[in-house]
């Protein structure tokens, strides 16, 4: 579990971050939304400890990330997998080198075991066949899959992804996210994603975070946020003309 108490931050005079509360709780796929420029980004680098918030806690299991010591924080951080927005994959490596190389950074394992750990990452997410391909001969989809391979090599107890759908088809999102779903569930990892895919919002947000002026404005699921009385969610949410139409439909139905 990861709990925010009272995190802010601010850039010179510019409050980025306003007083944010809340919890991510294990086998539950956290969605932190928002417009462009209401914090999203900058809180999730400060739950990572990319940035320091200057005030607040940032607590993994009770451990604060804020006050730890250097090789305290180090430590915390082979907890965390990344999904980063672009895959970031080596064009250097194959798809089973990238999948190994941080369990050749930070596992001591023998090499067989470090090989037959990736090799099954791959095989999780459908992989196994492209091992030996280069990131170049895959689509995007397929980065994205090796990358989830790779993120969850050292078997982490926290993952982060940051906007896992860009620049997919709407197909291939659905397959990355049911997989990041269905992963988190599987190994109770405390899951939290940084989004505006809103089929993604819908599709798997056990627990939903909406940013608005740096302000935590709403949280709740995927099964409350159509029903919201916050005209603040609702004008980003409703500025679909699809979601409009699903939430007019489930009234009528109701």
């Amino acid at each position: 579990m990861i709990r925010l108490e009272s995190i802010s931050k601010r850039f010179e005079s510019q409050v980025v971050l306003d007083d944010i509360n809340a919890t991510f709780d294990n086998g539950k796929t956290n969605l932190i939304i928002g417009l462009s420029g209401a914090g999203k980004t900058v809180l999730l680098k400060c739950i990572v400890g990319l940035l320091v918030p200057d005030s607040g806690k940032v607590l993994y299991d009770g451990r604060d990330m804020v006050t730890l010591k250097k090789k305290e924080r180090l430590l915390l951080r082979r907890e965390m997998g990344m999904l980063f927005q672009s895959a970031a994959l080596f064009d250097s490596m194959s798809v089973l080198e990238n999948v190994m190389f941080p369990l050749d950074m930070f596992s001591d394992k023998p090499f067989d075991d470090r090989l037959k750990r990736a090799r099954f990452c791959l095989e999780r997410v459908n992989m196994l066949d492209a091992q030996y391909k280069s990131p170049s001969e895959l689509s995007g989809g397929m980065q994205k899959r090796a990358a989830i391979a790779r993120a969850i090599a050292l078997e982490p107890r926290y993952l982060f992804c940051d906007e896992p759908n860009s620049g997919l088809d709407p197909k291939t999102s659905l397959i990355i996210d049911e997989l990041i779903h269905n992963i988190t569930e599987e190994y109770g990892i405390t899951t939290i994603v940084n989004t505006h895919d809103m089929n993604s919002v819908m599709g798997i947000g056990d627990n939903i975070i909406f940013l608005a002026g740096g302000r935590k404005a709403w949280e709740g699921t995927k099964d409350e946020i159509l029903y919201s009385n916050n005209d603040v969610l609702n004008e980003f949410l409703f500025s679909s003309d699809l979601l409009r139409k699903v939430r007019d439909g489930a009234l009528l139905k109701g």
